[in-house]
Parts: structure tokens; C-alpha cells; sequence
């Protein structure tokens, strides 16, 4: 549940978490989208997708950023003192929960986008996991609004069976298809899919943390909203950076003159980096003589 106060160093700890998120994933979708020429047109859907995510989430941080400084408020100068419900508002916790049952499916598919899978396989794929994501998140919701930890405990577990259901299709099912992937391209969907274990796992954890740490009072509900959001910049920023990378490496591994043309960019871009770098170190190492 919400709590009713929160001590100044609660308020500045949730305030903070919410505007970095926002900030991560306003501008993680801004680089996915001028990377774009950066890979082979095949692999730009995957980018924009993975984009798309950011932006939602981006979207809805700042809605979720507005409803909390708007439900907290304190009378004390500078801010410095306790912060209570203020009346006629309540903190929204369902934003997150409509950017999960957008964005969830969406994560899943930019995946299967992105290593460019037989159609048949490709659409099996598609078909399994984002029906199971959007059942996960709806699943969860009415345990996360709820007061009752029965209720709460109840509708964790079910939302539960669809998440072991996922990762089932991306270790065991996913893992058939990836023979013909080049070999960075396997280990960076490995480490892709142990990011998604590890990040997906925390939001189970925060979710929790309200129903067995009763005696914490506001610092559960806290630690809550810092596990979402950090899970959020992991799973929807980090994610989409090495969506980003799998992108790079296949098309370095389809169209040899991409490659080629890519990296002798990158020389010109070190190149002239370290021109300008020595150039700056010799204007700095003339200085004081011309000064005597």
C-alpha cells in the first residue's frame, strides 16, 4: 500500500530514482534512433522497436514522476521536513503497468526481430511469447493494487507460471535456432537472456518485499519503487543496447563491404580524435612560454 508519510530522505530517494529513469530511457531512445544507419536496413526494425520501448517508458516515468511529486507534499521550508498524502491526490502505480503490458511484448519481439529467424519459426516464436508476457502482466496487476497479501500472494503465483513459461521458450526453444547464428552473435543473446533472468527477477522481489516486511513501513514501499525502476533501465536501456550490438554484428557478418566501410570510419573517427587530442596537448605545452 502507499504510505500515508514519508521522511525526507524517502521522498529524495524515490524523486531521484523516478528522474533517472526518466532521463535513461528518454534518451536510450533517442540513440536507437540515430543509430540507425549504423546496421543493415534488414536489422532497423529491431532498433526501432527496442526505441519504441524506450519512449514508452520514457512517457510513462514522466507520468509516474508528475502523480508522485503531486501525491507528496510537505509545508516545511525547503522541503526539508515530513511529506504527507496531499488531499485530492494519490500516487498512480498503475502507469507501470500499462508501460509493462506495452512494452514486455515488446521487448520479446525485438529479440526475434533482430536475428532475422525463418518465418515459420520466427512467427511460432512470436505467437507464444508475447500472449504469455501480456497474461504475466495482466496477471500481476490486481496482486499489486490489492491490500489483502492473500490476494497479492495468490495472483504473484499465477503470474508466475506465464514467466517460467518465457523463459522456457527463450533457453530451451530459442536455443535450437541459434546453430546458424554467428558465434558472437550466440554469446551476446546468452548474456541477453541471463540479463532478462536476473532483471525480470527483480520486479518478483519488489513486488514482494511489501508482504513480508510489514515492519518496514515506508521503506518497503520505497524499496519497491527503487527495484521497478532499476530493473526498468536494465531490462528496457541495457537491453536495447545490445539488441543494438547483435544488430552491428550480424550486419558486419552478412555484407562484408559494410563492414569494411564501418571500420574505416571508425579509424577516421580515431584518427581524428587523437589528431585533435595532440593538437590540444601542444597548444597546452606552448602556453607558458608564450606567457614568459
Amino acid at each position: 500500500m502507499i504510505p500515508e508519510t514519508l521522511t525526507q530522505s524517502q521522498f529524495d530517494t524515490v524523486y531521484n530514482i523516478l528522474s533517472l529513469t526518466l532521463a535513461a530511457q528518454l534518451f536510450g531512445a533517442i540513440f536507437l534512433l540515430v543509430v540507425q544507419p549504423r546496421v543493415l536496413a534488414r536489422y532497423r526494425q529491431a532498433l526501432v522497436i527496442s526505441a519504441v520501448v524506450c519512449g514508452i517508458a520514457a512517457y510513462h516515468y514522466f507520468r509516474i514522476f508528475e502523480s508522485f511529486k503531486a501525491a507528496f507534499v510537505t509545508e516545511a521550508q525547503g522541503g526539508r521536513g515530513t511529506y504527507v498524502q496531499a488531499a485530492g491526490e494519490s500516487f498512480n502505480e498503475g502507469y507501470r503497468y500499462v508501460d509493462w503490458l506495452l512494452t514486455v511484448p515488446l521487448l520479446l519481439a525485438e529479440l526475434i526481430v533482430v536475428l532475422a529467424l525463418a518465418r515459420k519459426l520466427r512467427n511460432s516464436l512470436l505467437w507464444r511469447l508475447i500472449p504469455a508476457s501480456a497474461a504475466m502482466i495482466i496477471l500481476g496487476y490486481p496482486g499489486e493494487i490489492s491490500s489483502d497479501n492473500t490476494i497479492r500472494n495468490v495472483f504473484g503465483l499465477l503470474s508466475t507460471i506465464p514467466f517460467l513459461y518465457i523463459l522456457y521458450v527463450l533457453f530451451v526453444e530459442l536455443t535450437r535456432s541459434l546453430d546458424r547464428q554467428p558465434a558472437a552473435v550466440r554469446q551476446t543473446v546468452s548474456r541477453m537472456r541471463i540479463l532478462l533472468l536476473a532483471t525480470w527477477g527483480v520486479y518478483p522481489i519488489a513486488y514482494i518485499i511489501p508482504l513480508y516486511m510489514a515492519n518496514a513501513g515506508a521503506d518497503a514501499w520505497v524499496f519497491k519503487q527503487v527495484g521497478y525502476s532499476v530493473a526498468d533501465i536494465l531490462a528496457k536501456v541495457l537491453y536495447g543496447l545490445l539488441i543494438y550490438k547483435i544488430a552491428r554484428l550480424k550486419s558486419f557478418s552478412d555484407d562484408p563491404a559494410f563492414s569494411a566501410d564501418e571500420n574505416e570510419h571508425l579509424e577516421h573517427v580515431t584518427q581524428s580524435n587523437g589528431s585533435k587530442t595532440a593538437k590540444i596537448a601542444a597548444a597546452q605545452t606552448e602556453s607558458p612560454a608564450t606567457t614568459a
